[in-house]
């Protein structure tokens, strides 16, 4: 399954149940997730493991 097809399907759960109340949550994660990909080799690395 691509990731296009996952967020297809999550875009179509999120608009036929009317769960727009996920979407921050959604979106913070992926925030979140990105920020740790990004500074793992970096030496901001032991800063942003620290704050959680």
């Amino acid at each position: 399954m691509s990731k296009l097809t996952t967020l297809g399907q999550l875009w179509t759960f999120l608009r036929e149940r009317k769960k727009w109340w996920l979407m921050p949550i959604i979106f913070f994660l992926i925030l979140l997730g990105g920020l740790i990909v990004l500074t793992k080799g970096s030496a901001l690395a032991p800063f942003i493991y620290a704050v959680f």
